[in-house]
């Protein structure tokens, strides 16, 4: 009994440690967010260019950042260890928290009535202000949303912030339930492991209804993300009547001014598509002299045309594992999608549920999946494809889920008029009415399973157990950069990164923007 209890006390010390890294990650998160979203956002010029850098940093893994971690925070011994190994940590777990929340500042503002920004300015509000009174709290609704998103995200990757290696050198916190749960996975306990498990459920639980469930129930009461209830947001800085004033004037000023404006329109309209071509062309430019520089170095040095070759089938392979585990996502996926949807009447349930399976992170299930896969033939193989599929299923489904809220009732009673059911209603109705969520999480459940190949192609228990590989798949990207980073490579770990970088930009520009275009023209 005594031993028991003195586990759920070395548990909860260790999940508190872990929660504590997660919180403050969380913070500095919001904060860089809220920085990179608005001015992306705000300025048209800047937005071009952050935002497709924030798409290609949210499908690289976060291994990518374990060289910068060792350099700035561990190896120069500023900081005393201790501390630099949780800056370590907390800095890895905002390198998977931030992208998410500053797309969703960049949407907020995006979306924000011009109205607003224009009667501050007749308002003569200062850029201080218009920050703290308009930008942040009409971001706020979108940040806890995504925050909550970015928090799974984080716990996915907690085990691997919590133990990082680098030039064949590994290093882990003293404190935390990642690296204690893989303790206790290869401690031959079974029982200690589910306890474990538990503790680290309850306090995703607790976390998800103390924290999130009432930050999330504050911002949509306030109903600032709806444009037609906006004027919340300008309670704080201007009582209804001076506002209609000033609203009014802005309006007669703005009529006065419109033939002025039909005038310099169609110069407007000429000078920002000699903008956009100028662009494209310095975009070409670069690629060109980008590509005469590799080539220059492959011929100067042979072993980089090795390297690159290895890089390239690594990345074929996990792109065959990766979009295979994404069919049967899919397979599944759609058909629980739309019994949920359509069907069920106690979908609320079900989703309860499988948000708390959901928050399972699959890192953390890995030590047992392992071995429990291990005495079957390609156990690595296993292993990896069901990584993969815990990595993407919720994305997919927690997307459409949540896109079917805004269906149309329509839909609902064009079933129920024309009595259609089965197959045809499947095909005519709820399949079509799925696809834009469909769509949607499909980017998000690819990238992360991008992120999961570091732990699904190459797992070993380095930290603790001296060297013991757990699964291993043949040949991978998340395996290349494994390897190539613990022999302290960082060349060949650089090749790596640049080819995937470069597949993440391809796959962005020819699949998932000319499939959203096609979807806005048809549902838009």
């Amino acid at each position: 009994m005594s031993s028991l209890v003195s586990l759920i006390i070395l548990l909860l010390i260790d999940a508190s440690f872990s929660w504590i890294r997660m919180f403050i990650a969380l913070f500095f998160s919001i904060i860089i967010s809220l920085i990179i979203g608005i001015y992306a956002a705000r300025s048209e010029t800047s937005g071009r260019i952050i935002v497709p850098i924030l798409d290609v940093f949210e499908t690289l893994p976060i291994l990518t950042f374990f060289p910068f971690v060792i350099i700035v925070f561990v190896a120069p011994g500023i900081l005393p260890t201790y501390i630099g190994y949780n800056a370590a940590v907390i800095f890895l777990i905002i390198t998977s928290m931030v992208w998410n929340i500053s797309f969703g500042v960049y949407e907020a503002i995006r979306t924000l009535p011009k109205e607003f920004i224009e009667v501050a300015g007749l308002y003569h509000l200062t850029g201080w202000q218009r920050l703290t009174k308009i930008l942040i709290p009409a971001s706020m609704p979108h940040v806890v949303e995504q925050s909550a998103l970015s928090w799974s995200i984080g716990l996915f990757y907690l085990v691997t912030s919590e133990i990082f290696s680098t030039g064949g050198s590994t290093l882990y916190t003293v404190q935390g339930i990642g690296v204690e749960l893989t303790k206790l996975a290869f401690s031959n306990n079974l029982g200690a492991y589910l306890a474990g498990i538990v503790v680290f459920v309850i306090f995703v639980v607790a976390t998800r209804f103390l924290f999130f469930r009432p930050l999330e129930k504050h911002f949509n009461k306030s109903g600032m993300h709806k444009s037609s209830e906006r004027l919340t947001i300008f309670k704080r800085m201007l009582d209804f009547d001076t506002y209609s004033r000033i609203l009014k004037l802005h309006r007669r000023l703005s009529s006065q001014a419109k033939p002025e404006t039909k005038k310099i329109q169609p110069e407007i309209t000429q000078t920002n598509k000699i903008r956009k071509r100028s662009y494209r062309y310095l975009y070409v430019m670069a690629a060109i002299a980008l590509i005469g520089v590799i080539a220059y170095l492959f011929v100067l040095y042979p072993i980089l045309g090795t390297y690159e070759y290895e890089a390239l089938i690594s990345i074929l392979a996990s792109l065959a594992r990766i979009w295979f585990a994404f069919a049967v996502i899919l397979i599944i996926a759609i058909p629980l999608c739309t019994f949920l949807i359509f069907i069920s009447k106690h979908s609320e349930s079900y989703m309860l549920l499988f948000q708390i399976i959901a928050s399972i992170p699959a890192t953390i299930l890995l030590p047992i999946v392992a071995l429990a896969l291990s005495p079957y033939p390609f156990h690595g193989e296993l292993v990896a494809f069901v990584v993969f599929f815990l990595s993407g299923i919720w994305y997919i489904v927690f997307s459409v889920i949540a896109s079917s809220r805004t269906l149309s009732s329509d839909i609902f009673d064009i079933k129920k008029l024309f009595h259609v059911k089965g197959g045809t209603a499947f095909r005519k109705i709820y399949l079509k009415a799925i696809i834009p969520g469909l769509v949607t999480g499909a980017v998000t459940a690819i990238a992360a399973e991008w992120n999961a190949s570091i732990v699904a192609e190459y797992f070993t228990t380095t930290a603790i157990y001296g060297g013991t590989l757990v699964s291993s798949v043949n040949i991978g990207i998340g395996k290349f950069l494994d390897t190539s980073l613990s022999s302290g490579n960082l060349t060949l770990m650089f090749i790596g990164l640049v080819n995937l970088t470069v597949m993440i930009i391809l796959v962005n520009m020819f699949l998932w923007k000319r499939l959203y275009s096609r979807l806005s023209k048809i549902y838009g």
